[in-house]
């Protein structure tokens, strides 16, 4: 029965299996508010980080409580939801369409290239849509660092501005790979936000870079499946929205780029790090032997 009741809420209710992106039912589906919006965020986010720098003194912080970890956690099981969502709604999409498309492409095939064509409208339309709503709300992490006083990092506002323009352009072109994009980041991110409530409550963080590890994951997948994507464009007859799939190649690979950089960097200022405590604890050695000698 639990089975059968999420399997109903989450790939066979009428307003998922009915769904369709229109610029006039769905909320945010226009271009204008798509731009208003990311030009709103950078705005308000880089206003408030001049605004704090001028009113509080260095390294003082805005007490925000338990708000991040509440996000974290709400943030958590709504990427928990979107995967499993996406994962039945995918299923019961194949189940229905593969007569159309059987003798050309394998399920794996179709995750990765719709058939050309391909409307946005149906189960895997509406959670990725539930998806493009949810990155506003991923937006809020910004908010965050800049009210505890952190570095507001050019990368971070890129990063959540990109990739809210790229969900806009999964649904507006009906784009292929979105599903197995769709299914790795909130794969990654319910584990992610997950992991950011568990030591936002005090408990115990990990020995490595957990997060900077998923990011790797996540990318690599990415990565894969863009080259996956193109094979299958020149090899099997072509893929619906390929126009699109190539800004968004360039905009991922932008982020790898920024990413990149970022983990070099990081790695650098550790290994400067341990070389200091390695230089500190050889001086202190040495000024031992000398005061050994001397007694």
């Amino acid at each position: 029965m639990i089975t059968h009741t999420l399997t109903y809420w989450l790939s066979e209710h009428p307003s998922i299996v009915s769904f369709r992106w229109s610029h006039t039912q769905s909320w945010g589906s226009t271009w204008s508010f798509l731009f208003t919006s990311i030009v709103l965020y950078l705005a308000v986010s880089t206003f408030l980080h001049l605004l704090l720098a001028l009113l509080l003194r260095p390294g003082k912080a805005v007490p925000l409580g338990p708000i991040p970890a509440l996000h974290s956690l709400s943030m958590a099981l709504i990427s928990a939801t979107i995967f499993a969502g996406i994962l039945l709604s995918s299923a019961a999409e194949i189940r229905d369409t593969r007569w159309f498309w059987r003798r050309s492409k394998t399920p794996f095939q179709w995750l990765l290239c719709f058939p050309l064509g391909t409307r946005p409208s149906g189960r895997v339309f509406f959670w990725s849509y539930v998806y493009y709503l949810t990155r506003f709300l991923h937006m809020f992490r910004t908010l965050f660092t800049v009210l505890r006083r952190r570095k507001l990092a050019f990368s971070q506002l890129f990063n959540h501005s990109i990739l809210t323009f790229m969900s806009f352009l999964w649904l507006e072109f009906s784009q292929s790979f979105q599903v197995l994009a769709i299914i790795f980041t909130t794969s990654v991110y319910s584990v992610v936000y997950g992991y950011r409530f568990w030591t936002a409550i005090g408990l115990p963080s990990a020995c490595f870079p957990f997060v900077v590890n998923c990011q790797i994951v996540l990318l690599g997948c990415n990565l894969v499946s863009h080259v996956g994507v193109l094979l299958l464009h020149f090899f099997k007859g072509g893929c619906n929205g390929i126009g699109a799939w190539g800004f968004n190649s360039v905009l991922n690979g932008a982020i790898l780029l920024l990413f990149l950089n970022f983990y070099v960097k990081m790695h650098l200022k550790k290994r400067k790090c341990g070389s200091e405590v390695l230089s500190y604890s050889a001086s202190r050695a040495e000024m031992k032997k000398v005061k050994e000698k001397d007694v």
